[in-house]
Order: C-alpha cells, then sequence, then structure tokens
C-alpha cells in the first residue's frame, strides 16, 4: 500500500511575507532570506529571485505595503499571486515572520495559493486619482457641517430654509456676510429669484443672528476648506480625463462617429469633463451600459476604476458577484447548512448605492423587485439582493454584449408578469372565482 502525498507543483514557487520594514522570502518552503523595504532592497530581492529562476511569486494583500514591490515584480515579469491571508493561516503557536513565509511558499509549491484580482497598472492608476478624489469629498463634505455649526451657533437658520448652503444662493450670502453685510433685505437679494419670490420672509428670518466674532472665524475657515478641498477635485478630475484619453489611445479618422451623451442627470459630484460618455463608450468597446437601470457616467468610472473593463477573469456571473460580496457563501457540517456573510468589497458597495436609486422607481421591473423583496425580508437585504442583478447585468454586458443583458432584463420582466397571473389565478380560485382575459387581449391575441 501506497501512502498518498501531495506533489510539488513548482519547486521555485516563491513567497513573500510583506511588512513595512523588511521581507521575508522564501523558496518552496526553504530557509528564508530577508530583505529591507527601500527601493535598493526591493530591486535586490529582485535579482535574488532572477537567479534562481523563479517565474512565480506569492504574497500577501498586506495594507498598501506589498504596492511597490508589486510594481517592481510585476515590471520584471514575474507572475506575480496576491493571496487572501486567510489562505496563510498557519497552525496555533507558530506565528512568526520567517514560519508565515515558510508555510505560504510550501502551499505555493503545492498549488494550494487562489490568486486574488488586482486590476492592469492602468486601471490601478485611474483607481488612486478616483480614490483620492473620493477622500476629497469626504472632507470637503465635513467643511460643509462645520459651515452649518457655525451659522448654528450664531442662531442664522439659513441651512433650514435653502437646499444647498454651497449652492449659488448659499455661497453669495455667506460670502456676503463674511465681507460684513448683516442688512437681511441685502441678503435676500442675492438669492436666486425663486427663493426671493417663494421664501423671502422665512429667508428674512433666518438671516437676523448674533454673529459673534468667534463663529464667523470657523465660519470663515470652513469656507476656505471647502473652497480648497474644490480645487483639489478639480485637479483629480483633470487627471482622470488624461488617464482616460491615455487609456483610449489616439483617436483613429476611421472611428465611427462619437455615441450620443447620455440623458441620465449627472450627480452633484461627478467629475467634470467634458465628453466623459463618449470615453467611457470607446473604453468599454463601443458598449453604451448607461443603458441599463442605475448606471451612469459616473458609477459605471468608479466601476471600471475597480475592476477594469476585462471581466472575463470571472469565468461566470455567479464567480463575480461572489468576488464582490454579493452573494452568501456556505457553511456546511453534517447534517448543519447555514449561509455566511461575505464581506462587500468596494465594487459590492458600490452596485449597493446604485441600487438605492431603483427603490422608488415606478416604471422599471428591478423596482418593482426591490419593493417585494423588502416587503418580505427587510431593506438591507433587498438592497443587497438588487445590487446583485446590477452586477450581473454589468457583467453580461462586458463579457457577452448589450443584446445579451437587454434579453435578460426583457425576460425578467415577463417572468414577474407571469408569477402575478399565476397568484391571481390561486386568489380566484380559493374565492370560487375565474379569472378571463381583457376583450382587448383576446383580439390580439392570434386564432
Amino acid at each position: 500500500m501506497t501512502t498518498p502525498f501531495l506533489p510539488v507543483l513548482d519547486p521555485l514557487a516563491a513567497f513573500v511575507d510583506v511588512g513595512s520594514e523588511q521581507m521575508f522570502v522564501s523558496l518552496a518552503g526553504g530557509p528564508p532570506e530577508v530583505f529591507g523595504t527601500v527601493t535598493h532592497e526591493l530591486h535586490r530581492l529582485r535579482d535574488w529571485l532572477q537567479e534562481r529562476k523563479v517565474k512565480s511569486v506569492a504574497m500577501e494583500a498586506t495594507g498598501v505595503y506589498w504596492l511597490p514591490l508589486y510594481g517592481v515584480l510585476e515590471a520584471a515579469g514575474f507572475k506575480v499571486v496576491m493571496v487572501n491571508g486567510k489562505q496563510t493561516r498557519n497552525l496555533p503557536g507558530r506565528k512568526t515572520d520567517m514560519k508565515d513565509c515558510q508555510w505560504g511558499a510550501t502551499l505555493h509549491a503545492h498549488g494550494l495559493l487562489q490568486a486574488g484580482f488586482v486590476p492592469p497598472a492602468q486601471i490601478r492608476r485611474l483607481q488612486d486619482y478616483l480614490r483620492l478624489r473620493a477622500d476629497h469629498l469626504v472632507s470637503a463634505a465635513a467643511n460643509v457641517q462645520h459651515q452649518q455649526k457655525a451659522l448654528e451657533r450664531m442662531n442664522v437658520k439659513l441651512h433650514d430654509v435653502i437646499s444647498s448652503l454651497v449652492g449659488t444662493s448659499g455661497s453669495k450670502v455667506i460670502a456676503a456676510i463674511l465681507a460684513g453685510e448683516r442688512n437681511p433685505d441685502r441678503l435676500l437679494a442675492l438669492c436666486d429669484v425663486q427663493i426671493q419670490k417663494k421664501k423671502a420672509e422665512r429667508v428674512k428670518e433666518s438671516l437676523r443672528g448674533t454673529w459673534a466674532e468667534e463663529h464667523l472665524f470657523a465660519l470663515r475657515q470652513a469656507v476656505e476648506n471647502w473652497e480648497h478641498y474644490q480645487r483639489q477635485i478639480a485637479a483629480c478630475d483633470q487627471r482622470i480625463e488624461a488617464v482616460l484619453r491615455e487609456i483610449n489611445g489616439p483617436d483613429q479618422p476611421a472611428n465611427p462617429p462619437p455615441p450620443i451623451a447620455s440623458s441620465k442627470r449627472a450627480g452633484a459630484n461627478a467629475p467634470e469633463i467634458d465628453d466623459l460618455h463618449s470615453l467611457l463608450v470607446k473604453l468599454c468597446g463601443g458598449k453604451d451600459l448607461t443603458v441599463l437601470p442605475a448606471h451612469t457616467d459616473y458609477s459605471l468610472l468608479q466601476l471600471i476604476g475597480e475592476v477594469g473593463t476585462d471581466l472575463t477573469q470571472w469565468a461566470t456571473e455567479k464567480h463575480f458577484t461572489a468576488w464582490a460580496g454579493l452573494a452568501p457563501g456556505s457553511h456546511q457540517s453534517g447534517k448543519r447548512k447555514g449561509s455566511v456573510r461575505r464581506k462587500r468589497n468596494r465594487a459590492g458597495r458600490l452596485f449597493c448605492v446604485m441600487a438605492r436609486s431603483l427603490a422608488r422607481s415606478k416604471h422599471i421591473a428591478l423596482g418593482g423587485f426591490y419593493r417585494r423583496m423588502a416587503a418580505r425580508r427587510g431593506g438591507l437585504v433587498a438592497n443587497i439582493a438588487l445590487g446583485r442583478k446590477l452586477a450581473v447585468l454589468f457583467w453580461r454586458v462586458m463579457v457577452k454584449g448589450l443584446s445579451f443583458a437587454e434579453a435578460g432584463l426583457k425576460a425578467y420582466e415577463e417572468q414577474v408578469l407571469e408569477t402575478k397571473r399565476r397568484a391571481l389565478c390561486r386568489l380566484a380560485k380559493q374565492l370560487g372565482r375565474v379569472v378571463m382575459p381583457s376583450l382587448a387581449e383576446m383580439q390580439t391575441k392570434p386564432a
């Protein structure tokens, strides 16, 4: 009787335990080597791997420490496998950096590590600009709240009367207040004509405050900070546009005419790029994903920044939704079966944000799906379920084309109508009634 053993698939498989100050490297579980994290040490690590004819290197995605080494190894032509730290957990009581890299290299040599998704280099550049822009948006929103707080401390209730302090009317009024104007009538004259017609008295009463010097100082600083972040956001928009044009490449004279601009209204935080829609359509291979429910140019740009445009890396739509954290995991032990809650990544959270816009839609089948699911399972479950459907549509368009996704949505709408018809027939049978088709339906039905 032969003893079963696990074959070694790659005797030169390397694993790097990434840290902020040191890198521990092992080949197929052998004695580890220690390198630093400065640029010279990363290049020395690369040369050490090349001297030993290493082809594949695995490492954990630890914070942001792996990114410099990943760029060096990617440029050198190595196959870099990024893995989740859960896959490389060692036995309890064996936790050291030396043993971690040896254990990870052993798993990698036996082919037991599953590669995670890392976008291409150009998409990572776009991703960095988009995430930085998102941070600026959060900081700018915090300074709007600081403006409201300063006004509230002076008992100025302008933010309760108008829709936005940073809109045209709000910005003019606050600028005049900081310039020393206190007369409510003159401040009202700076507002929009519709505000003057419909909210004149409310605005004037809201502008009678205490005008304490320390709170005016806080208001001025909040406004200056908000303007600073607006300039930072505009600079990010310019960089994002440059990266999109670089990815698309130069325009060809024989190219088809640019697509018609999307009819969907851009959000308040959407980037100010003139031909963003045409850039995105070209980036997606001529597919206009804004025809899908809840897909706008801004949301599409954010999704591309997270997953890129090549979605064939996920074999099926189920693989894609599971990766995004929009599908429950399974947990079975003996006769007990249960579900495991997956953690949604950035792409999964984006789909859930997009799903919220369909909650009150009246003429979209997915909106009806959300309301039916919310009535049975609650709004949170319904939001995740609808986000999963949007992710499925996104994958279908990017992998199989727009016609496939449209057919799927049409089939879903027909299925919803068929489900309602069956439910109506069951209810009529319980009440001893018969459901008859309408006269118009009988006339249109073929003989």
